[in-house]
């Protein structure tokens, strides 16, 4: 997956340029039917001034509820790609954060495929952790993302859930 590289916007005064710090270098790596990598995530956050790196890797599961998941495919609302921009904007925002950076499948997914990461580096781990919880949480409630699981007794389930 290339990863998107964008201009930065204007820092505002809770932003990294308030910190000492220069503007997020990336904005996300956005929505796509290619595969994810949590490495190429944390290599696009790394900066000197980071001492932690925090990761999370969303993999589809075999189960939900009870049920046996054989697999499933997500589906996004055409202004998903925007949306996590302004979550991941939003991201930047938060307490330390240097950058953050997340990304989502779409299509088919096979059990134990990785369909959903996130990356955020910070100088400490407790902000990074914090920023990457929120990342998370955020991206969960909010990115018009659907599944439809597949169950092994061939029932089958619409979900509007990132």
């Amino acid at each position: 997956m290339n990863l998107t590289h964008s201009p930065s916007a204007p820092p505002t005064s809770a932003g990294p340029a308030a910190r000492g710090q220069t503007a997020p270098r990336l904005e996300t790596t956005g929505i796509s039917s290619a595969t994810i990598a949590v490495s190429d995530l944390e290599a696009a956050v790394a900066d000197e001034r980071a001492g932690a790196v925090v990761s999370f890797a969303g993999v589809v599961r075999n189960h939900d509820h009870g049920r046996t998941v054989t697999s499933l495919t997500y589906e996004s609302h055409p202004s998903a790609d925007a949306v996590l921009g302004e979550i991941v904007r939003a991201a930047h925002q938060r307490p330390g954060v240097i950058h953050a950076t997340a990304a989502h499948r779409v299509g088919s997914l096979a059990v134990g495929e990785l369909a959903f990461a996130v990356a955020v580096s910070s100088a400490h781990r407790e902000e990074a952790f914090a920023a990457c919880a929120w990342l998370v949480d955020e991206v969960k409630s909010r990115l018009p993302v659907w599944k439809h699981q597949i169950f092994a007794d061939g029932s089958t389930e619409w979900v509007n859930c990132a």
